[in-house]
């Protein structure tokens, strides 16, 4: 893997494939971290999720130069049965059963988990504990956020390059992402449907057996097509009868922690509505619309 790339016709369908991908996924990342922050008193609040944004973007770009440097080592380390096991081809294949287990784990806890409630004031949490937990959560996004993309794109600079865009439109288009998610959560259900198929990709190549990533791409995207139908279709059903089809609400699956405030601060326009990005706004929200000092 490194910086250098050929822009083919497979290279923008994958950069594109992985931008749609990493914002679909990684929203959830934006909203989780709000959820965690919303723990804490107000006036801390925005601290906590601004500093957890920014060590998810940090970390994504370190993991990447980090996976980059284990895939460059080919020598075998050990033999097993005539087979020989490198850097490369253990990153591979762990790497793409944690894709495979991540997605199938996450589609189990969406559609048949916990519901995150919660009555009453909760425990008490300090600003370092909900940091360590913020930590934790950016480390588990952030590794499925780089095998994916080391899955679909051989070229680092694409990688990084998307990564980081795609990122910057969670950031700053939250909202709207987040709003569209859970309005079509079949669009979710698609996109960890693709989790699965590059992690299967992932241990193939791990094991020897390369697979074109042609046989991936035209996949993803004539079943895009056909989910675009589908809401395209299902738009018109509600216009002829005048009412919206309430989709399946979807579960989270990383935290049980109550999420009202960080869901009101995602979909909310209110002047006093909190915010998830990277604001001077707590995620709760405050009163009358004020903002305390800090990020605008």
């Amino acid at each position: 893997m490194d910086f250098s790339f050929a822009l083919t016709p497979d290279l923008i369908a994958a950069f594109l494939t992985l931008f749609v991908l990493e914002i679909v996924l990684g929203v959830d990342n934006v909203i989780f971290i709000s959820i965690l922050a919303s723990k804490l008193p107000v006036e801390q609040q925005a601290k906590a999720r601004n500093l957890g944004l920014s060590l998810a973007m940090v970390m994504r770009i370190g993991l990447l130069f980090f996976a980059s440097w284990i895939i460059s080592l080919t020598a075998d380390l050990f033999v097993i049965f005539g087979m020989g096991f490198s850097g490369r081809k253990l990153i591979l294949i762990f790497g793409g059963l944690f894709l495979i287990y991540k997605a199938v784990h996450e589609i189990h806890e969406k559609l048949e988990g916990a519901h995150s409630e919660q009555k009453g004031p909760g425990k008490a949490v300090t600003f370092g504990a909900v940091i360590v937990q913020i930590l934790l959560l950016d480390i588990v996004f952030s590794f499925d956020s780089v095998i994916t993309a080391v899955g679909m794109v051989d070229s680092l600079l694409v990688i990084i390059v998307a990564v980081v865009r795609s990122f910057g439109v969670m950031l700053f288009s939250s909202k709207f992402i987040f709003t569209f998610v859970n309005r079509h959560p079949t669009v979710k259900m698609l996109a960890l449907a693709f989790l699965v198929l590059i992690g299967v990709t992932l241990v193939a190549d791990g094991f020897g057996t390369h697979i074109d990533k042609a046989l991936i791409y035209v996949p993803m995207l004539f079943a895009i097509v056909v989910e675009a139908l589908n809401l395209t279709y299902k738009s018109r059903v509600e216009k002829r009868a005048g009412k919206k089809i309430e989709p399946v609400a979807l579960r989270h699956a990383y935290t049980k922690s109550p999420d009202a405030d960080a869901i009101a601060a995602a979909t909310s326009h209110e002047p006093g509505a909190g915010s998830v990005t990277l604001s001077s706004k707590p995620v709760s929200g405050t009163p009358g619309g004020e903002t305390t000092h800090g990020l605008g």
